[in-house]
């Protein structure tokens, strides 16, 4: 999820970032270890963070908020060997999402509407109820996940964190469809205060 800047940013970039350092996670946790992975994770995750910003100019605050997660509990996780801390990155990422979701609606600029207005644009009053329907599904997935390291292998867990959660994303972003198509708006709001 990031958020659109002046500069239009390359269609694959958000992807890319998105998964590309998950994908490189899985493959060197099948091919190594947890560690190694972590490290692996984290290197990625930075270069990738950096292209972002490279080629759109602007870090998206979500961005930001995922490779400083990422890269604070992978080096917790490398420097006390300790898988604990990269097993409870994404808990903590969901939650901090999730914050982040409310807050933008308090302070009245959502953040959805900087990620989707310009593809979807919404009623006003639609972009509240898109905001807590996504927030309430970080806060889901971060239990899902307390419960899948808790109760699972590594390998278990491993594949929950890639895979399960960006197929499990992929479904939930699908089932948002007809919201936004019943919301849309035929002509985009001026000012984003008017109402349909």
């Amino acid at each position: 999820m990031s958020t659109t800047s002046d500069t239009r940013a390359p269609a694959w970039l958000q992807p890319a970032t998105d998964y590309v350092p998950l994908g490189f996670f899985l493959v060197a946790y099948l091919l190594t270890d947890i560690l190694t992975a972590t490290a692996v994770l984290v290197v990625v995750t930075l270069a990738a963070t950096a292209v972002s910003l490279a080629a759109a100019r602007k870090l998206p605050f979500l961005a930001l908020i995922a490779a400083a997660v990422v890269s604070i509990f992978g080096l917790l996780t490398l420097l006390f060997q300790d898988d604990l801390f990269i097993k409870i990155k994404p808990t903590v990422m969901q939650v901090l999402f999730a914050a982040a979701l409310w807050i933008s609606l308090w302070l009245r600029r959502p953040v959805l509407r900087l990620v989707l207005g310009k593809a979807f644009p919404l009623r006003q009053s639609a972009w509240s109820g898109l905001t807590h329907r996504f927030a309430v599904f970080f806060l889901v997935m971060a239990a899902a996940n307390e419960v899948v390291w808790r109760t699972q292998s590594t390998d278990v867990w491993v594949a929950f964190d890639t895979i399960g959660q960006m197929v499990i994303t992929f479904a939930f972003t699908l089932s948002q469809v007809p919201f936004l198509l019943r919301n849309r708006l035929e002509q985009p709001e001026a000012d984003g205060r008017k109402e349909a």
